[in-house]
């Protein structure tokens, strides 16, 4: 199999970048042997110093007037008071200044300073003209967690720390403090889901009773035991994992697909499959996009197979997400018997088809008494082009299909329809994008199908609803009004 330099060029980054635009990225500054000054030493600025102190850096208030709380911690050591205006010489060695005056124009004055030296600045309580902001802190040292809202929601991020501080046992940090000493130790251990699997034994199964019950000591030793428990094992053995990503909407996924989602070393997609939930891998997980596009470059198959046998082979635990449900028209059969006959175990976990989703969103079942008791899943492409169908049986009154890669066979379909007997008014929705924020609704009819499709073009997946039409839409319908419907709309 030909090489891919898939691991350079990630096609949807532009449009995750799109999507989500951060203007500020969050990052942990290594502060140590470095200064972090102050300017003001008031109500302002000693609630920056109480989070400021808990740092390694050497702390310096710059103020005149100064609170006695403030006074306290310079006579305990903790920090400097410079008893006077800031100055241009006084920024070598520093990292970042918060401006706390609490006074606008004083604040101006030390952030314009700053900017002349190349620091970082903060005007406490100024989004607008701060260079970065400080996040709302949840502290185990050596564990960190940073939670911002760019400002918008401080209230809301209180709520989440209360939140994530509840949620985290107190020796937490202990136990991260002793798993430093131990990691290159650790690094000894293969790569991928054994040393991932010693590290989660430790940190959430058996590392917190052992440091309840026998401390420092309990904890090291419990450490010195999986270790040799995971050095004893066998070889870890990947697998693979047959994931449906459903209709794109990240909300629908399983809870079974979201969990190995978070676990995969390797997740191999399909084209279709929405930015938002490749968002959910681990970031250190290898996203491998195996694009099929209709009537353009695509990858073979066998490559696709042979792409998952060599890092299975290799002890990786690899997801193979497909859009909607890899058991509707994934040419699923063709991955599995490639892995059954590399003797690599695998699972298949199911995800809404997109005949599901669009049903959903259009307010409508895909099947109803007295209208229709069967429900025909077919596609309009197959590996010889246009796939012929019982189009007499589809042509009856009360008919349903989800019609899948039917938009570029529209001209087809309408023909064979109405060649067998189908009302012209017989109702076709066209769904593009289904249940992505970007969705799509266009409403035509079986005689009016090509005319519609020609005009409307197309960037997303389509699916074509035959015999289905949005609830709330009769009245249009009626009228021979044809529109496009952005979802949530109608």
């Amino acid at each position: 199999m030909a090489k891919r330099p898939y691991w350079k060029i990630i096609p949807f980054l532009g449009l995750i970048k799109s999507i989500f635009a951060m203007r500020h990225f969050p990052v942990f500054l290594n502060v140590q042997n470095k200064r972090i000054l102050v300017t003001g030493a008031g109500e302002c600025a000693i609630a920056k110093l109480r989070l400021l102190l808990k740092t390694e850096a050497t702390v310096v208030v710059y103020a005149t007037d100064v609170d006695a709380q403030v006074e306290s911690w310079a006579k305990a050591g903790l920090l400097e008071i410079i008893r006077r205006e800031i100055q241009q010489g006084d920024f070598y060695n520093t990292a970042m200044i918060y401006a706390a005056e609490d006074d606008e124009e004083l604040d101006a004055v030390t952030a314009s300073k700053a900017k002349k030296a190349n620091v970082l600045f903060n005007i406490v309580d100024n989004l607008q003209e701060s260079e970065f902001i400080t996040p709302a802190l949840v502290d185990r040292d050596p564990v960190t967690i940073a939670i911002g809202t760019e400002g918008t929601a401080p209230i809301l991020a209180r709520k989440i720390k209360v939140q994530i501080e509840d949620s985290l046992p107190n020796e937490l940090g202990l136990l991260a403090k002793l798993a430093e000493y131990f990691r290159p130790k650790a690094s000894n251990l293969p790569q991928g889901r054994t040393r991932r699997k010693f590290w989660s034994r430790y940190f959430y199964d058996l590392g917190p009773a052992a440091l309840r019950e026998g401390g420092k000591h309990g904890a090291k030793r419990m450490l010195d035991r999986l270790f040799d428990e995971a050095q004893n094992e066998a070889a870890d053995v990947g697998r693979v994992y047959l994931v449906g990503a459903g209709s794109g909407d990240p909300d629908l996924l399983t809870r079974k697909a979201l969990k190995v989602l978070h676990e995969a070393d390797v997740i191999i997609h399909d084209r279709l499959v929405s930015p938002q939930i490749l968002e959910l891998a681990r970031r250190e997980a290898m996203l491998i996009q195996t694009g099929k596009q209709g009537f353009g470059l695509s990858w073979k198959q066998e490559d696709i197979n042979a792409l998952m046998v060599e890092h299975a082979q290799k002890g990786a635990q690899i997801v193979r997400l497909k859009s909607g449900d890899p058991t509707v028209f994934g040419r699923l059969d063709e991955e599995m018997d490639a892995l059954d006959e590399a003797g690599i175990y695998f699972e298949i976990i199911p995800g809404i088809t997109t005949a599901s989703a669009a049903a959903a969103s259009l307010n409508v079942s895909l099947t109803k008494r007295k209208r229709n008791s069967a429900l025909q899943i077919m596609t309009a492409q197959d590996i010889k082009g246009f796939a012929e169908q019982d189009w007499r049986k589809l042509s009856d009154e009360g008919s349903v299909a989800a019609i899948y890669m039917g938009f570029k066979s529209a001209h087809l379909l309408s023909g064979r329809l109405l060649m067998h007997g189908a009302d012209a008014k017989t109702p076709v929705t066209i769904m593009e994008n289904v249940s992505r924020a970007n969705q799509k609704t266009l409403v035509s009819t079986i005689g009016d199908l090509p005319n519609m499709a020609d005009q409307a073009g197309h960037d997303g997946p389509v699916i074509l609803m035959l015999g289905l039409e949005p609830r709330q839409a009769k009245t249009a319908i009626k009228n021979n009004q044809k529109q496009f419907i952005q979802a949530g709309v109608l």
